[in-house]
């Protein structure tokens, strides 16, 4: 049965309901995953032009504010902008502008690779644009008998399709505790086991390192099939 879709509540319908924190949560990250690509590029862009001036003997002096004398003035400014710019930038009104803005960073020969990896890689965390990750698993790694926590990021192209004798999932194996980096691996559907934990648990897990555990009740029937060996039944409680 499909669901109405004038049932299903509107992004503006679903901030409201979560209240004041909701919508701070929300405009937040919309102004992080805005700001981050471009303050990325450009400390890399400065970094590499001081090392440039150091090179050649020169030397730039830039003017700063002093936020040091109020404690604290700084990171409420900071966090004041990434707000502003969230709100600004989920306006529909200002989303041509964001667009040209990403099509200039990109088009700059070495500072559009920069651009374009970091933020593609805040699209996947933030889940802007689509669900990067669909689905939390585990999978056999370094070896069998050992699980590693991963994420399902899509199915494989033709080219992989056609050349694996078998059905695959493109599977990202975050590192912990920073799981913005990890490996990209192709694993057979038969290896891996399912789970039913949201996408956010997941990424607890191993920002924790295994110290935040998701409750087992929630994990799919599905994952007890996967784990029991063929032609044997489960234990029944």
């Amino acid at each position: 049965m499909g669901t109405d879709p004038r049932m299903v509540p509107t992004q503006d319908e679903t901030i409201v309901r979560r209240g004041f924190f909701g919508w701070l949560r929300v405009y937040l990250l919309t102004g992080l995953l805005v700001l981050t690509p471009s303050a990325v590029t450009l400390w890399v862009f400065f970094r590499l032009l001081n090392w440039m001036d150091n090179l050649l003997g020169r030397y730039l002096r830039f003017a700063a504010l002093d936020y040091h004398r109020v404690p604290g003035l700084g990171l409420l400014a900071t966090l004041l902008l990434l707000t502003l710019v969230g709100l600004v930038a989920s306006w529909i009104g200002a989303r041509p502008l964001v667009r040209m803005w990403d099509m200039l960073l990109t088009r700059i020969p070495g500072i559009g690779i920069v651009y374009g990896s970091t933020k593609s890689l805040g699209e996947a965390f933030l889940n802007q644009k689509e669900q990067a990750f669909r689905q939390v698993v585990l999978v056999p790694w370094p070896h069998p008998g050992m699980w590693r926590v991963g994420f399902i990021t899509g199915r494989p192209g033709a080219d992989v399709r056609a050349r694996l004798a078998t059905d695959v999932e493109v599977v990202f194996v975050p590192h912990t505790p920073n799981p913005a980096s990890g490996f990209v691996h192709y694993v057979p559907r038969k290896d891996i086991v399912y789970l039913d934990w949201p996408i956010e648990d997941g990424l607890k897990v191993i920002v924790s390192g295994g110290v935040v555990q998701p409750d087992m009740t929630r994990v799919n029937a599905r994952t007890a099939r996967a784990v029991t060996p063929a032609g044997s039944n489960p234990v029944q409680g």
